[in-house]
């Protein structure tokens, strides 16, 4: 009982949480940083209650639209509420921050604007139920991913132990050529990457409506008298176009899409007056770091933790979905093709 107090009375007040000083910010990613492993309990199990394996019924199901968008708005909203909140702290407002940090800001609003609202209330055909536990999940992801975004593009910057930070910025001689390019590369690695995962996307959703329909049009389908005829239908993609190699080529774009994010935030500079504490790296994060030193520009670690989270929990749930395909369709329709690696039969 002692030892619970104890660590109760050591957690930051709830307004430190909601607003983070410099102090909460850096225990907040210092956490959010080993988010990566526990992703493992993803490959163990296919118990993933969304999409293609929601569960047929449960007393804990949301309907689909609902639980998309309200996990996904955690992310935009929540970047607007704390970087306004943040910003006079650094006696600032979000029209004055340096145009860097506004241009990653709006990147990430764009993100969202497209996969909380357009995706799920207009383009998909349909979801099917999300398990209320995948729905905590997805607002706890968002938040802290939002709040650690937010903390950064204000200004703060955490020191990273054994890596030096100051002096970047300088004159352009300092610092080899290509620091200076990555900021415009990052942008157009951005839209490349979501022009990529919207067209794979909307090529899906296409693929469902039509075999709906042809589901629909024939006199004995017992679906036919569905309140929503594309609930439930499912097609795998042809080999051709975007999906020729991979199943999810969506999630390999948003993947690319985020890469570009990082590269943008390299040109996002701490404010002065920041002062945040030092903060050791995880193991995996080190080689940004290193890189980060070794091209002189600022490591936009918030961004980067961001990457590696989606990627780690994003790579399971493709092969759980390429698993369903084979089971559902056979080895014939899936083609060779990996999940999100070409000709992988595990990835």
């Amino acid at each position: 009982m002692g030892s619970t107090v104890s660590i109760l009375n050591s957690l930051p007040p709830l307004q430190d949480l909601l607003h983070p000083t410099p102090e909460t910010y850096t225990q907040i990613l210092s956490i959010w940083q080993y988010f990566a492993p526990f992703t493992i309990f993803l490959w163990l199990t296919t118990w993933f209650p969304m999409g293609k394996t929601s569960l047929k019924s449960s007393i804990f199901n949301i309907p689909g639209r609902l639980a998309w968008s309200a996990m996904e708005l955690m992310a935009p909203l929540n970047l607007i509420h704390v970087m306004q909140a943040l910003a006079p702290r650094l006696n600032t407002d979000l029209t004055s921050l340096p145009l860097a940090n506004q241009v990653v800001a709006a990147l990430y609003l764009i993100h969202y604007a497209n996969r909380a609202v357009i995706s799920p209330l207009f383009a998909a055909p349909s979801m099917s139920p999300i398990h209320a536990s995948i729905a905590v999940s997805g607002l706890t992801f968002n938040w802290f991913t939002s709040t650690s975004l937010a903390a950064w593009l204000v200004g703060y910057h955490i020191p990273v132990t054994g890596y030096r930070t100051d002096g970047f910025g300088g004159a352009s001689s300092t610092r080899p050529v290509i620091s200076e390019y990555l900021p415009y590369l990052g942008i157009v690695l951005f839209f490349l990457g979501m022009a990529g995962n919207i067209i794979s996307e909307r090529t899906f959703f296409r693929l469902r409506r039509e075999e709906a329909n042809k589901l629909h049009a024939q006199k004995d389908n017992p679906a036919k008298n569905a309140a929503n005829k594309y609930s439930k239908v499912y097609v795998i993609p042809p080999a051709k176009g975007l999906f020729r190699f991979i199943l999810y080529p969506h999630y390999v774009f948003e993947w690319l899409e985020w890469t570009g994010f990082v590269l943008v935030g390299t040109a996002v500079y701490p404010a002065s007056g920041a002062v945040v504490p030092e903060m050791s790296l995880a193991p995996w994060l080190t080689p940004a770091a290193a890189l980060a030193q070794r091209l002189r520009v600022p490591l936009p670690l918030a961004a980067v933790v961001f990457v590696v989270n989606v990627v780690t929990s994003m790579v399971p749930q493709a092969r759980l979905g390429m698993k369903w395909y084979l089971s559902r369709f056979g080895k014939d329709k899936i083609a060779g093709r990996g999940a999100v690696v070409p000709f992988s039969g595990w990835l």
